[in-house]
């Protein structure tokens, strides 16, 4: 069965603690908190007193996804906020960095993951492969909610779930990006294990299930 990460940046952000309950409501597993710093992605959205404020709020665990610049700079402050995953770019620093702040969110008692952005190949991840409890795909440009799901990036997926079997076999694959009711099959067929959905889930009509829907 597949998890399923509703991500708070389609959210009603004046009602955002309304919105959550919802989440939990509707018996999805993860609240996904997309963080972005205007510098690696050309957007900001949210930061560390948002994560603040929203741990008290549920139990579930929090899926932060930091779209920022150099991520080993504030894996520290959004560990200490209250993320349960965090999840930083291969493309946003140094290999060297890469791997410290991985070190470092372990450290910290949180889940590490790397993410990768479309057009860079699953095999930039082999250097990190050991030290992750999961993989995040980008199947759209990180930096934007609501766009149109990349399927070309499902031999991606397989690649990647192929070279932790052999090395990792316990590191989760999570898709980010135009997931829906249609394309969340074809992420699981190709070894997505957690799924994050945005707008699909907020516009849902019946949301419960829709979380049905993808989680089977």
């Amino acid at each position: 069965m597949a998890k399923i990460a509703p991500s708070i940046l389609s959210a009603d952000f004046a009602n955002l603690e309304r919105d959550i309950h919802d989440i939990e409501k509707n018996s999805a597993d993860w609240v996904h908190v997309d963080v972005m710093d205007g510098i690696f992605v050309p957007n900001i959205s949210i930061g560390i007193p948002v994560v603040q404020a929203i741990r008290p709020v549920t139990d579930l665990p929090l899926d932060v996804h930091l779209m920022i610049d150099r991520p080993i700079r504030y894996v520290e402050q959004f560990a200490k906020a209250g993320a349960d995953w965090l999840t930083i770019h291969v493309e946003a620093d140094q290999p060297q960095n890469t791997l410290e702040a991985l070190d470092k969110i372990h450290a910290l008692g949180c889940k590490a993951a790397i993410s990768l952005k479309p057009k860079t190949p699953a095999e930039a991840a082999i250097p990190y492969l050991a030290k992750c409890d999961m993989i995040l795909v980008m199947t759209v440009e990180p930096g934007f909610g609501g766009q149109k799901f990349m399927a070309d990036m499902m031999p991606k997926i397989r690649k990647l779930r192929e070279m932790l079997d052999k090395v990792n076999p316990g590191c989760l694959i999570e898709v980010d990006g135009g997931v829906d009711a249609n394309t969340c099959t074809v992420c699981k067929e190709s070894g997505a294990e957690v799924l994050v959905a945005g707008s699909a889930y907020f516009k849902a009509s019946d949301r419960a299930a829709f979380v049905k829907t993808v989680q089977a």
